[in-house]
């Protein structure tokens, strides 16, 4: 090693004999003086690692002793190093106080140290904490008297007498705080010096403990009775209290009223300002300061959140230091755990654990946990040894703890509240010569008076697959067996004596006792299964009724394999149960669901067919055409494709007593057997109202009165006409229906549109009426919208297509109604219907 090695036992040094050192170089902070030793020591245990050679070239004849002896001086080495650099930076610290506080310079507060050391007969390093442990309480005692004079400056007319008194008094409330012997005491000081004079009713403090609970070590102003309904408070009960701990800067709020959250005296101040501040010193915290105003609360100026935040200071000093309260109830003595009976707690442990104290920066505040030890099953996930990591700071050991997995905030959290944390399957990684090393563990983390314990369990692949095999057979509802037939001895596991519904200390069933716990009817399917594994020794399953103890019948099923030995005997019978009830009874609701479908298919054909039935017995597809004077009519009516979409398309024409001829064709909303009677209702009710002579806007008039009030309120459209043969005139009218197509000299065109509502919408309609004079050889259309009705097209371009067709005349009458049907682009499978006219 370059640096000189110092002796084994070094004496302390004097700053007055040598004042170089201490006034030349700049103060070294104890964090960097252990940085800088423990580079040291890694640099020394590379030098000296390895085998050495013997410059002639042969290995030295005691070369291990050498080695072992050498890496003793430098562990020696190593920890004197520690001592003087923590010695040397308390030394520069105190000196750094003097410089302060004398407003000298370096060299004269080196001198001066070294002449109040020699007045006072101790060492310079027992002089220097004594002289930082007087700065601290001088701070502290400065920072509260000038917040609490501010708030008199603030407050000035409730201290009369003036500035001077009211310093007095709160100097008197800090004396009293820092010597209470508990935090009764410092609680009547807060509220009597501290709190009175900014306008505050009462104050309770309230202790932390491990597991989270509340108990209220002190508390001033409350009736003694409310204060001992409020004596402890159970882990997780939200109050002003515990929501006070959530938050660096506490819970302030204006109203307590107006949160709802119960707390102390809350009866007696319903509507009074409630401040809740965590306390605590050094990254933990003891408990909460809770301060109540009789009146709502305001905002406050900085001086007051100042002040009450170094109240909370103090109490958390006089927490941290008293004996923790405890619920009146229990009389046991509070355990107090020291670091030696922790370190036995670790190791009892089979699992790796470290022992964290914290580590605090030259402010006071936590900045990292230094490992304190190492318990005897510690496994390091890079591999390291136990002595690689104890001694060290957690952060310099595990450096990723503080990203990824963010380990070292709930460390931190488990410290500052006693609140324990429990991960699975967390991520630990090590970095080993810059390369991460990461394994996955369960993680615990409890905090043990001021230490930390961490506990880890590392997940190996053995327990990985364990562990998924044991939640694949509890998904699964599977439990596995095996009984050796030789010894009786059987093994379960959990899960099967939770299919059976029998405790664990019960013990396991035989197979041979199967059937007992098997319904009456499985008897024979469990004797077949047992004689196919136990004497024909070959793999067997079997489903049955397993019958529990608690009277639950549950559908299992049993799958088995023989294990024979050397000798080809039967040795071993090892297999697993599985819980089918919940696919038996889906097959059951499956099989029902598809008997119900087919019955339903079977009772809609048979419903389809009676439809066509109906329909086919009113409008047979094929009609000879009706012989008028004068006139040729022709009709075609082709049904849905599908039986399900069987409609209520209906015409009709038929000579009248009168002599005219009756020509109309409808289309009743709807598919199916309601449709179809509907359209019967409709069809003969028009042909016995035509008799009466009326004209079609009354016929129309009147149907629409059937539609209504006779029908079940069914709507349709239709066309109705009269033809007078001797005049050779149409009267027509129409009820929502399309317009009759007109078809002269080789042009198509439809009818004037009329006025007409739809047939049913309402109770009583008028419709229209227009008289059409034809010639010799035209040819009238009335049609359903089934002829041209298309689902991509407007009904105007498929009646331009309709009106392309029909202007070929066809010889015949009867022809081009096929040519019509024939070259029909409608997609919508609905019955079509159409009367044809032609004059002749």
């Amino acid at each position: 090693m370059s640096n000189p090695r110092p002796p084994a036992e070094p004496p302390a040094e004097d700053p007055a004999e040598d004042p170089g050192p201490l006034s030349d170089n700049p103060p070294v902070s104890m964090p960097a003086a252990r940085a800088d030793a423990q580079a040291a020591a890694t640099a020394g245990t590379e030098v000296y690692e390895g085998d050495e050679e013997d410059p002639r070239g042969a290995a030295a004849p005691s070369r291990v002793g050498r080695l072992a002896a050498t890496v003793e001086r430098l562990r020696r080495e190593v920890r004197t190093a520690h001592a003087e650099a923590d010695g040397r930076a308390l030394i520069e610290l105190a000196k750094g106080i003097l410089v302060e506080r004398l407003g000298c310079g370096p060299s004269q507060a080196a001198r001066q140290l070294a002449e109040l050391t020699e007045q006072a007969g101790v060492t310079p390093l027992e002089f220097a904490v004594d002289v930082i442990n007087q700065a601290a309480r001088d701070r502290l005692s400065d920072v509260t008297t000038a917040l609490l004079a501010t708030t008199a400056d603030h407050n000035d007319t409730t201290d009369p007498p003036g500035r001077d008194s009211f310093a007095v008094r709160l100097r008197t409330a800090e004396s009293g705080a820092l010597a209470a012997h508990d935090a009764q005491a410092v609680a009547d000081s807060l509220l009597e010096h501290a709190l009175t004079p900014i306008g505050a009713e009462a104050v309770a403090i309230w202790a932390l403990g491990a597991d989270g609970s509340l108990t209220l070590a002190g508390s001033a102003g409350f009736p003694a009775a409310e204060a001992a309904r409020w004596r402890y408070v159970p882990p997780g009960v939200v109050t002003v209290a515990r929501r006070g701990l959530g938050e660096r800067t506490g819970q302030w709020i204006g109203c307590l009223s107006e949160t709802g959250l119960p707390s102390i005296g809350r009866h007696h101040h319903p509507d009074g300002g409630r401040v809740a501040v965590p306390a605590g010193t050094g990254g933990r915290i003891h408990g909460v300061l809770e301060i109540v105003w009789p009146t709502p609360l305001g905002a406050q100026p900085p001086q007051i959140v100042r002040q009450i935040e170094a109240l909370a200071e103090l109490c958390a000093h006089t927490l941290g230091t008293c004996a923790p309260p405890r619920p009146e109830a229990d009389t046991r003595p509070w355990p107090r755990p020291d670091l030696t009976e922790l370190m036995d707690l670790a190791d009892g442990l089979h699992d790796p654990a470290l022992v964290l104290v914290p580590h605090l920066d030259a402010t006071g505040d936590l900045a990292d946990f230094r490992i304190h030890h190492v318990n005897t099953h510690f496994l390091d996930p890079a591999g390291r040894p136990r002595g690689a990591v104890n001694g060290a700071l957690f952060l310099e050991a595990y450096p990723m703890a503080a990203g990824e997995s963010e380990l070292f905030e709930q460390i931190e959290r488990v410290y500052a509240t006693g609140e324990p944390f429990r991960a699975r399957r967390m991520r630990l990684t090590a970095l080993v010569d810059d390369v991460p090393l990461a394994a996955v563990a369960d993680m615990s983390v409890s905090r043990h008076g001021g230490s930390v314990l961490l506990v880890w369990r590392m997940e190996d692949e053995t327990a990985r697959l364990a562990n998924l095999l044991q939640h694949a057979q509890r998904l699964g509802r599977i439990g596995g067996f095996e009984e050796n037939l030789r010894t009786g001895e059987i093994t379960w596991n959990g899960q099967l004596y939770s299919l059976y519904g029998k405790p664990s200390v019960s013990g396991p069933v035989p197979l041979e006792e199967l059937p007992a716990h098997a319904h009456p009817d499985d008897a024979v399917v469990i004797g077949r299964f047992l004689r196919t594994l136990l004497h024909q020794r070959r793999p067997a399953s079997a489903a049955f009724r397993l019958q529990r103890p608690d009277g639950v019948t549950r559908h299992i099923r049993v799958v088995a394999e023989p294990v024979l030995d050397s000798d080809g005997r039967l040795f071993v019978v090892r297999g697993a149960y599985q819980d089918i009830s919940a696919h038996h009874w889906t097959e059951v609701a499956l099989a029902a669901t598809r008997d119900q479908l087919a019955h339903s298919e079977q009772q809609a054909s048979e419903r389809n067919r009676l439809t066509l039935q109906l329909q086919h017995a009113i409008m047979p597809p094929a009609q000879a055409p009706l012989e008028a004077p004068g006139l040729r009519v022709a009709v075609r009516y082709r049904p849905a494709e599908t039986q399900h979409l069987v409609g209520g398309d209906w015409y009709d024409a038929v000579v009248l007593p009168s002599g005219l001829v009756l020509l109309c064709v409808g289309d009743v909303a709807g598919h199916g057997i309601e449709a179809a009677t509907s359209m019967v209702v409709l069809r003969n009710a028009l042909r016995g109202l035509a008799v009466t002579g009326a004209g079609p806007g009354q016929l129309l008039s009147w149907l629409n009165m059937v539609a209504h009030h006779l029908t079940g309120s069914v709507t349709a459209t239709a066309v109705c006409g009269l033809y007078d043969p001797d005049r050779h005139t149409l009267r027509w009218a129409r009820a929502g229906h399309l317009s009759p197509v007109l078809v002269r000299a080789g042009e198509a065109a439809p009818l004037p549109l009329i006025k007409g509502l739809l047939l049913g919408a309402v109770p009583e309609a008028t419709y229209e009426e227009q008289e059409v004079q034809l010639a010799v050889d035209d040819t009238l259309l009335m049609y359903t919208d089934g002829l041209i009705e298309r689902r991509d097209r407007s009904v105007e371009e498929s009646l331009a297509q309709l009106l392309l067709a029909a202007r070929t005349v066809s010889p015949t009458l009867d022809q081009q109604l096929d040519r019509l049907l024939t070259y029909s682009k409608s997609d919508t499978d609905d019955d079509t219907c159409i009367v044809g006219v032609r004059v002749t």
